[in-house]
């Protein structure tokens, strides 16, 4: 049995003409001989009927008053909605198919309710269904305990059902559609010229994602490379097989040549930028402060430590908290709210000189100072006023000359 795994994310299904390009993806795939398994988001974005942002806002209207358990129990509606709207339109073209819940798809988490974690993935009721009709629909972002209970995933959480379900299947590829044309060197919107990426490894994009691109949740990477399932981000609007995620030696067996220093450029906006100096007696004032920041479940990212400082960022919109509660310990942090994150993401970084040259003049040339920067060995940070975030992505893309990226086969 061959088989195919599609997801669909909630631009993709917000309009029934959209919707439609849905179903043609779905008989594209059937006519290749393929078996397929199509993983649905909630319909639309925040303010759209059945969005899992909307479900949130109404119980902000109405009472606020919902524990976990039952809060997932109304997000996984949007899904289900999803499900079964796209049912009805493959049985109106003859397309026979089934949905599935996640739990019923056999995906077993632990109930850490909004948030969960999948603990096992046992597909045999979809392997079962497979056998009878073309298609099974799997509600993504939910799951469900052993003793019943429905959760919710958290943010991505389709994506990593969708890869979940693609290694438990053992699928020949997990096609992730959305309203882009596979994954680009840079944001489109702020680089005009960015250029269309055929291949990346699960290393880069997971890269890419976790320092801003939106494309795919790095979860779900993540789950995929664990057994080198290969992954395709597509457009729905477009027949073209996008950008390939897999690893290096499937790369050079589809005859891609990986000869490139740096994949993208991403960017991260809206976070505080937090310092704080220490004296010679409080020798475990590192410790004190991050702790502190845990403990009040704030994220804290861009870490420089030294013996007589620290350097991090956070959100702006926990920066006030974060710098009250720093206020109560007795330190006097400086914060410089508005600031952005820029990577530079590439596999060819390591152990080539002249990287951090490159960025520190592209960026000197544009009069962008640096805030801060680190480093590990795919990707190089800046931290840059707000202000000059877009200006930065497209001084280093220019840098790199990412829009000539070319691909020999």
């Amino acid at each position: 049995m061959r088989i195919l795994v599609q997801k669909f994310g909630g631009t993709s299904l917000k309009t029934r003409e959209l919707r439609r390009r849905v179903v043609h993806h779905i008989q594209n795939a059937i006519d290749a001989q393929y078996k397929v398994v199509v993983v649905v988001s909630a319909m639309g974005r925040k303010g759209d009927p059945y969005a899992t942002d909307t479900f949130l806002d109404w119980i902000e209207h109405n009472g606020r008053g919902l524990n976990p358990r039952e809060m997932d129990l109304l997000l996984s509606c949007g899904e289900i909605i999803s499900a079964t709207t796209l049912s009805s339109m493959l049985k109106e073209k003859d397309i026979g198919n089934v949905v599935l819940t996640g739990g019923q798809a056999g995906i077993l988490t632990n109930g850490d309710f909004s948030n969960a974690q999948i603990l096992t993935v046992n597909p045999k009721r979809v392997k079962e269904e497979l056998e009878r009709v073309p298609v099974v629909i799997v509600t993504g972002f939910q799951g469900q305990t052993a003793d019943g209970e429905v959760t919710t995933l958290g943010r991505g959480g389709s994506d990593t059902t969708a890869t979940a379900l693609g290694v438990g299947l053992g699928a020949e590829y997990v096609d992730i559609f959305t309203d882009v044309d596979g994954i680009m060197t840079a944001d489109p919107r702020i680089v005009e010229d960015a250029a269309p990426l055929h291949t990346v490894t699960y290393a880069e994009i997971s890269n890419l994602a976790f320092q801003g691109a939106k494309v795919i949740h790095p979860r779900a990477v993540e789950i995929a490379m664990q057994k080198n399932v290969p992954i395709r981000v597509r457009s729905t609007m477009s027949d073209g097989v996008g950008t390939l995620v897999t690893n290096l030696n499937e790369m050079s067996r589809v005859g891609e040549v990986n000869d490139r220093l740096i994949t993208g450029i991403t960017q991260v906006p809206g976070v505080t930028q937090i310092k704080l100096n220490t004296s010679d007696d409080d020798y475990d004032m590192h410790l004190k402060v991050f702790k502190a920041m845990a403990e009040n479940d704030i994220s804290v990212d861009f870490i420089n430590v030294n013996p007589s400082s620290v350097a991090y960022t956070v959100f702006d919109h926990v920066a006030e908290r974060a710098q009250s509660i720093l206020s109560d310990m007795g330190y006097t942090p400086t914060c410089l709210p508005g600031c952005a994150k820029v990577s530079t993401v590439g596999a060819g970084i390591a152990g080539v000189p002249g990287v951090m040259a490159n960025i520190v003049e592209a960026l000197t040339q544009e009069e962008i100072p640096i805030l801060q920067s680190a480093d590990s060995h795919t990707t190089i940070w800046v931290l840059v006023n707000g202000a000059d975030m877009e200006r930065a992505v497209r001084a280093l893309h220019r840098k790199f000359e990412l829009h000539k990226v070319r691909f020999v086969k």
